[in-house]
């Protein structure tokens, strides 16, 4: 799969769609463990195939990266697992540059963590669907395409000299924004796509390619060695290194009739919304238990699969949304988003196995209660109960976060307890992926599902909206569980200009609940801050503040020594300066 990995050889078999490719791959390099470049093609099975069609791809590190061999695994094996994951009914292009944006933030926001090397690369991918080739492109790597005797550069470098080096001026986690350069293009039978990495510029012209693939083309392995030699042998006859070189090649076997790929464009055909359904009816093979919720914006099921028997839950798009509501558009991309997550703590996407006639997406179901109904039915609880609910909810809002991912409705409704007492995060209606996009648009989800009592106070005041604003609803809901109460007399989503932040005044959980901590107390405090830059910089520093509170009075019977021993200390070293000063008096 990558330039470490075994190669795959061979012709892959025909589809019902009748799309056919043949690939060969040659890799350089004298310590694989120290490769920077990584390469992959993957032909999924037929259902997948004409969804997503096929996937080749390469990416290539810059040579002083100590994490050059990470940044390029990391980029290939992650495109390739994300983007046959996404929805059915998104095109080519959303996808995979969903995807692209989604890898490019979590490298850069990895980046600023880290000091030796980087995650950042140069990256190719082009997807063949039907008749089309699709090609996704930032960086330096190369990608050429051979029809007949034409050999044309299809990528762009995007390069710049510094100090004698060329280093690429625009790659995958190099800045929290990620310009790709996009191209499709129609496919013909025996088309041949060669991908490679920068370092070969230089050494081979491009009638040198064309012989050299031309050779021998029914041996696809073959002609990559033959590039490999010829380049490598170029290169140390110039002077310079050959120990990176890494060439691929896909050549179009056989591409689909037009019938077929009529076809194929109905897969992305706009899904109708489910009508109103009730307990009984039944849809695509399930069975309505029962109605969870019904809102201005979705439907939530219980439902059972007639086939497995298996419940589960089903969320839908509420019948009364046009085709051009936002949280429509929205709602396309929420099972993508939480499927990213694999957390015991988050509620888990289920796959269906049966083509959809509609447009939902399934869930676990959880047999269990939601926080407010376990808060109601044990009102004796313990703090220290309390305190392992609230450490397992920071759990699953992590989860999210580390796929920079943000919740943005945590309150008691939407956290489920389940039979064990395992919290499981859920409703994911306002979850939305930090990218380039900016907060604009997680600001108008949060507002047109409704801010509530939880929300940080910046949705109220439209301000910027970032990790810190989960936090914020993740400690109000926290204060909630251990008092029963708001943090402030006025809830931030009364909030109507920046002036009102004045009136919250943060009220001490120690009031409502004498068995908090005075550290557990000021630690609420700080996550709770009404100026969002005032809050904990990352979640695992609330975390940590949480843990070690789960011996509810042991910093107030420690608080107290403490506080004898540094006034004693103080009281010794204010009578030390007394008597030098009576000294001073004294020899005068």
């Amino acid at each position: 799969m990558s330039g470490g990995s075994p190669r795959w050889l061979g012709r892959l078999p025909l589809t019902p769609v009748d799309l056919s490719l043949s690939f060969g791959q040659a890799f350089v390099a004298p310590d694989r463990r120290r490769h920077r470049s990584s390469m992959a093609v993957r032909f999924p099975e037929p259902p997948l195939l004409a969804a997503k069609g096929a996937c080749a791809l390469i990416s290539d590190a810059t040579s002083r990266n100590h994490l050059a061999k990470q940044a390029g695994d990391l980029s290939v094996k992650g495109f390739l697992a994300d983007y046959f994951s996404t929805p059915d009914h998104w095109d080519v292009k959303t996808s995979a540059t969903r995807v692209l944006r989604a890898l490019n933030a979590w490298c850069f926001s990895h980046n600023r963590q880290i000091s030796d090397g980087s995650y950042v690369c140069s990256f190719s991918a082009m997807i063949y669907r039907g008749r089309e080739a699709h090609l996704f492109h930032v960086g330096d790597t190369l990608v050429f395409r051979l029809r007949g005797a034409e050999f044309e550069q299809l990528s762009r470098d995007h390069v710049t000299d510094l100090g004698g080096y060329r280093y690429p001026s625009r790659a995958m986690g190099m800045d929290s924004g990620l310009e790709i350069d996009y191209a499709s293009m129609a496919l013909k039978q025996g088309d041949i796509f060669l991908f490679t990495t920068q370092p070969v510029q230089g050494t081979l012209m491009p009638s040198d390619y064309v012989r050299l693939i031309r050779e021998d083309a029914s041996d696809l392995d073959a002609a990559c060695e033959r590039l490999s030699a010829a380049a490598r042998e170029r290169a140390q006859a110039r002077g310079y290194g050959s120990d990176q070189f890494c060439f691929q090649l896909v050549r179009i076997d056989a591409l689909p009739d037009e019938a077929s790929e009529d076809k194929l464009g109905r897969v992305y055909g706009d899904l109708p919304i489910p009508p109103e359904l009730s307990p009984c009816d039944r849809l695509d093979g399930f069975e309505v238990l029962s109605v969870l919720s019904r809102t201005a914006q979705s439907r939530v099921y219980h439902v059972r699969d007639l086939h497995s028997s298996r419940e589960m839950v089903m969320k839908a798009p509420s019948p009364e949304l046009s085709s051009r509501n936002a949280y429509l558009e929205h709602f396309l991309l929420q099972q993508w988003v939480v499927e990213r997550v694999k957390s015991p703590f988050v509620v888990r996407i289920m796959q269906s196995s049966r083509p959809r006639r509609y447009l939902y997406y399934l869930m676990a179901h959880v047999k269990g209660e939601t926080l407010i109904e376990w808060a109601r039915r044990h009102p004796q609880a313990s703090l220290e109960q309390r305190l392992d609910i609230a450490n397992q909810l920071v759990k699953a809002v992590q989860a999210l976060h580390h796929r920079d991912l943000l919740h943005q409705r945590i309150h008691p409704d939407n956290v489920l307890i389940d039979v064990h007492g395992q919290v499981v995060l859920a409703d994911f209606s306002a979850c939305h992926l930090r990218n380039g996009e900016g907060h604009r648009r997680s600001r108008e989800l949060v507002r047109q599902l409704g801010v509530t009592e939880h929300s940080a106070p910046e949705y109220a005041l439209e301000d910027d909206v970032g990790r810190r604003s989960d936090q914020y609803s993740l400690a109000s809901t926290i204060y909630w569980l251990l008092t029963g109460e708001l943090p402030y007399a006025l809830a931030p989503n009364r909030l109507r200009s920046h002036t009102d932040l004045e009136q919250l005044t943060y009220r001490s959980a120690r009031t409502f609940n004498p068995q908090v901590s005075v550290a557990l107390d000021a630690a609420l405090r700080r996550a709770l801050d009404p100026q969002r830059a005032l809050r904990y910089r990352r979640m695992s520093e609330f975390r940590c503040a949480l843990r070690p509170l789960r011996d509810p009075g042991r910093d107030v019977v420690e608080e107290k020594p403490r506080r004898q021993e540094s006034t004693r200390f103080w009281q010794g070293v204010a009578g030390i300066l007394l008597l030098l000063l009576v000294f001073s008096w004294l020899l005068r």
